[in-house]
């Protein structure tokens, strides 16, 4: 496979074992690995963390291996945004995979083919494997558009990434002005993703998807959507960062092969109804309730 792989590991060999499996089936000719430094009050991080790093040195295929490696820990947030800006610095496009996230193998040629497809499309920004209807299809064709940048297992390009926004200084403007009405037309999903742009531009909520997803809502981007969940995400308990009950309907969600050849839909317009099941089911939270959850947590597990 010509397409370069992302992947974002942590402390969790058993977790990052079990995505490089996959990722070493798909055999990318470049992998590109970012990982975090160990946490300086945990002294077990250390072991941990090589353990996951000496994954990656088992690589035993033609492949050109990239390693952007903190020996401090810098936290999810801005480790992932700092390796993916170095990441695109050093290519064009790539698929992304995080350390708890194990595709199907059909995962890597769907993207691939849609990376391809859409290349100097720029209305396309992003391209997903994960599908959170549940079962429910939406479409005949092999993937819907959306608005909503899913990343349990997803791709995209430099010239996508290029809008990224940390700061989001641009969100007063699009509050003042009412933008996110005729971005989201669902009144309910405007609601709550005013709530969240704020929390995240005061600093009081942390989220580099969400920061993604507005970035390529103001550009009117569009995100593909796989039209079976390709992606399943074993990433859950105390050593979690965001997931720590294992009935959480959106761990380990089973995975279906894509079919191929891929069945391209004849036009590209967003699918309102899927977002707003999207909307209920996935993004159906309140962010003040969301931040008072991630305190306890980091009072309870010291992350």
């Amino acid at each position: 496979m010509q397409t370069p792989v992302v992947f974002i590991i942590f402390n969790r060999p058993y977790h990052t074992e079990q995505v490089f499996e996959v990722i070493r089936q798909a055999q990318p000719s470049k992998l590109l690995v970012i990982a975090d430094g160990p946490r300086s009050n945990r002294p077990d991080d250390r072991e941990k963390c090589a353990a996951a790093r000496g994954i990656i040195d088992r690589v035993d295929w033609d492949c050109q291996v990239f390693k952007n490696y903190s020996d401090l820990n810098l936290a999810c947030d801005p480790r992932i945004i700092d390796g993916l800006n170095w990441v695109f610095d050093t290519v064009e496009e790539a698929i992304i995979l995080e350390d708890d996230c194990v595709p199907d193998p059909t995962f890597f040629p769907y993207c691939e083919q849609l990376l391809e497809r859409y290349r100097h499309d720029e209305r396309i920004m992003n391209i997903s494997g994960q599908n959170v209807l549940f079962g429910r299809k939406r479409t005949e064709y092999s993937y819907y558009f959306s608005r909503f940048t899913l990343c349990w297992g997803w791709a995209t390009w430099r010239r996508s990434w290029q809008y990224f926004d940390v700061s989001l200084k641009l969100w007063p403007e699009v509050r003042d002005r009412k933008f996110m009405k005729d971005i989201l037309e669902d009144p309910y999903a405007v609601k709550v993703w005013q709530r969240t742009a704020q929390m995240l531009y005061d600093g009081r909520l942390t989220g580099w998807d969400f920061k993604w997803m507005f970035a390529c809502w103001l550009q009117n981007g569009l995100c593909i959507i796989s039209d079976r969940n390709l992606v399943t995400n074993i990433g859950y308990g105390a050593e979690a960062t965001h997931i720590h009950d294992e009935k959480d309907p959106y761990i380990k969600m089973a995975t279906e092969a894509m079919d191929f050849p891929l069945k391209h839909p004849p036009f590209i317009i967003r699918d309102l109804e899927a977002d707003k099941l999207t909307q209920r089911t996935l993004f159906d939270y309140d962010p003040n309730i969301l931040k008072k959850v991630q305190n306890k947590l980091k009072k309870i597990l010291d992350f």
